[in-house]
């Protein structure tokens, strides 16, 4: 059964999904930004096969799911670390 509320999360991720592809040269301007945009397209996956799992195959897709959200999350960790975590460590070894 699918859910309101996961059909209405897919279509803010649809959104944003569209606003990334609209505005890719600014994201372009980032560092490292090809894994931050990837992290997000798995974890827009894992809506995408949140919606899903109320149709069809459950237990299959669900485990994608989350595997979906594990991954994306893990790439927006190593993004940030690599941004952010990087110039820290580099400023503390400094000193």
């Amino acid at each position: 059964m699918i859910q309101k509320n996961e059909v209405i999360s897919l279509l803010l991720y649809v959104g944003v999904f569209i606003y990334i592809q609209l505005t890719r040269s600014q994201f372009n301007r980032l560092q490292k930004s090809q894994i931050l945009i990837w992290g997000f397209y798995i974890y827009f996956l894992g809506r995408i096969l949140t919606v899903l799992e109320g149709l069809f195959l459950r237990e299959v897709l669900s485990f994608l799911e989350h595997l979906s959200y594990a991954i994306g999350s893990g790439l927006v960790f190593i993004w940030c670390w690599q941004i952010f975590g990087k110039e820290k460590e580099a400023k503390y070894e400094s000193h």
